[in-house]
């Protein structure tokens, strides 16, 4: 395991860090001396964040993209690897989400979610892992969920993105280290953003009641790295959910339906073949 003892120097380029978890874990790490390239759509709001740390006394440049746009994440990671001299940190935060119903939401909204969450993703890994492995040192991060472990009703295509984006991540980490490039997967539960605020009328109560700050996830992801951890779930004690759904599947199944039930079809379910 590669442990990333030290910030200072470090180019990292955070995605979607113009709110949210995004924009906490990048000003952390210009805290922290790290130079930080901001990549996300809204320009206006990148600049905010790079004020904040430069005014803070750290470095960052504003790298304005749309991580669905594959042709611009190629543009954008040849000028971070420019402006930051190398980068040797990616955290892949940048992602979409909606509180819905499969059947309720379109097709054209679940592939926009796929877009960026998983074919973004891919993109800027695929854009700039190879000059860390030529330079045999690099950190990727993916910023999953929870609901990328135990499958969410009302969530069920942001769900499957996030699925995929941890099997990406456990099956690029063996890729890439043997070659000095270290990769962790965060995977928080229910986080206070914009997100969350702009769908809380979908949320259940169990999530609004358990939601927690992004400068929690920002620490444990920092923590993970400087331990070399491959995988984090934040809170620590939702880590036992996956194990729990292995063992007792339709215990686990009946316990989500009843959390969420305010949210599904009021109609009885079919056969089981549990």
């Amino acid at each position: 395991m590669t442990r990333l003892a030290t910030f200072e120097g470090k180019g990292a380029v955070v995605t979607g860090a113009s709110s949210g978890i995004g924009r906490a874990l990048a000003v952390a790490l210009g805290a922290k001396g790290a130079r930080v390239g901001l990549v996300a759509r809204r320009a206006e709001r990148l600049e905010a964040v790079a004020r904040e740390i430069t005014d803070a006394g750290g470095v960052a440049f504003v790298l304005p993209c749309d991580v669905s746009d594959t042709r611009a994440v190629e543009r954008t990671a040849r000028e971070a690897e420019r402006r930051l001299e190398g980068v040797d940190l990616l955290v892949n935060n940048a992602g979409v989400g909606r509180h819905r119903l499969f059947l309720e939401d379109s097709l054209s909204r679940a592939r926009e979610i796929f877009d960026v969450n998983v074919v973004g993703t891919l993109a800027f890994t695929r854009a700039i892992a190879p000059a860390m492995a030529d330079r045999g040192r690099g950190w990727v991060v993916f910023m999953a969920s929870i609901a990328g472990l135990v499958p969410v009703p009302g969530e069920a295509v942001y769900s499957a993105s996030k699925f995929a984006t941890i099997g990406f991540a456990e099956a690029l980490s063996l890729e890439l280290e043997p070659l000095g490039v270290h990769v962790s997967t965060i995977c928080p539960g229910s986080v206070r953003t914009d997100f969350a605020a702009r769908e809380a009328d979908r949320l259940v109560p169990a999530a609004e009641r358990t939601s927690i700050e992004p400068e929690q996830v920002v620490n444990e992801t920092l923590r993970a790295l400087a331990r070399g951890r491959r995988r984090v779930v934040v809170p620590a004690r939702l880590g036992e959910a996956p194990a729990v759904r292995g063992l007792f599947p339709g215990l686990v199944r009946r316990g989500t339906r009843a959390a969420v039930r305010s949210i599904l079809p009021d109609r009885r379910e079919g056969p089981s073949n549990e």
